[in-house]
């Protein structure tokens, strides 16, 4: 496992880039950098499941492990989704079940910077080295407007 770090900095406030990353509309358009047409099914509130999930039905079922409104979310990850169901671990999802995802932000006078955290296993490092930029210049963008 290893843990990547990625960071932006956005000129607005905490507030506001809390509510593009974890808004079902701007959700869905930032995770598209990930899988186009993504989208999370969850009442966002700490302590329960959470449902990362593909038009194709596929996904990973997670809880949201820590959530401290406009500052910090953090994502422990059990296990897949196929057809709309959560699937047993098997041995390729035992390696990475309990790996986390977390989002923090920090004020800096008119900006935010925006640290994210991400366990990844090492067939999907460049992956994500290539992906979360992407979601995150598009989080700026829409925080930005």
């Amino acid at each position: 496992m290893e843990t990547l770090e990625f960071k932006i900095r956005i000129k607005a406030s905490p507030e506001k880039i809390w509510s593009v990353l974890w808004d079902d509309e701007t959700y869905k358009i930032w995770t598209g950098a990930f899988c186009e047409g993504s989208y999370a099914v969850s009442d966002w509130n700490e302590g329960d499941k959470i449902h990362f999930m593909a038009p194709n039905g596929e996904g990973m079922n997670s809880i949201i492990e820590k959530k401290v409104p406009n500052e910090y979310m953090a994502f422990k990850h059990i296990g897949e989704i196929k057809d709309f169901k959560e699937q047993p671990l098997n041995e390729e999802t035992e390696k990475w079940s309990g790996y986390m995802e977390t989002y923090r932000l920090i004020p800096d006078d008119e900006f935010t910077d925006l640290v994210s955290y991400v366990d990844v296993i090492e067939k999907h490092i460049d992956y994500f080295k290539e992906a979360f930029p992407k979601g995150l210049e598009s989080v700026k963008e829409l925080s930005e407007k």
